[in-house]
């Protein structure tokens, strides 16, 4: 009776390691990161961000060489002037101070906004061919291994080649 009591708990675990086993999900990894920096489309954004960056700098790298004149000139004037109109030089110097500030603050929401608009279409387009690419391999989970993500180890299927194959590069 003992033994018979074994038997079927030991079928009984053999059983249940079995539903176990294929109720088990196949995961795979990729690299989102390396995968949207390696995407053509992802050069040319950086390119037109760069260059709108650029403008934004000229711009204001000449208001700041303006800003500096002003001061020099009113510094050298200034022994020259009253103190009502120092006092209004001052503050003409420190509302284009103030404007640079914004147009500075200015400039970056722009940017940043400009990013976002060109990076979505190219982070669709990436996870479209992820979910493909995951979908037709019959991956249950496909986690994304770029660093700081919180996958720690990743010895399944990556991804990253079958994707860019995906995507024509």
């Amino acid at each position: 009776m003992k033994h018979l009591k074994n038997l079927i708990l030991a079928v009984i675990c053999v059983f249940l390691s079995s539903l176990s086993a294929h109720a088990q999900s196949k995961v795979a990894h990729i690299n989102t990161q390396e995968l949207v920096e390696s995407m053509p489309e992802m050069m040319s954004a950086k390119s037109e961000l760069e260059k709108l960056a650029k403008t934004y700098e000229t711009d204001i790298q000449a208001m700041a060489t303006e800003l500096q004149s002003k001061i020099k000139q009113y510094d050298a004037e200034s022994s020259t002037k009253t103190d009502e109109e120092n006092g209004k030089r001052l503050q003409e110097v420190q509302s284009m101070e103030q404007s640079i500030r914004q147009y500075q603050a200015q400039a970056q929401q722009d940017l940043q906004k400009k990013e976002i608009e060109l990076l979505r279409p190219i982070t669709e387009k990436a996870k479209d061919a992820i979910l493909k690419v995951g979908n037709g391999q019959g991956f249950d989970y496909v986690l994304d291994s770029s660093q700081g993500q919180g996958v720690i180890m990743a010895n399944g299927k990556d991804l990253l080649a079958d994707v860019k194959s995906e995507l024509g590069f």
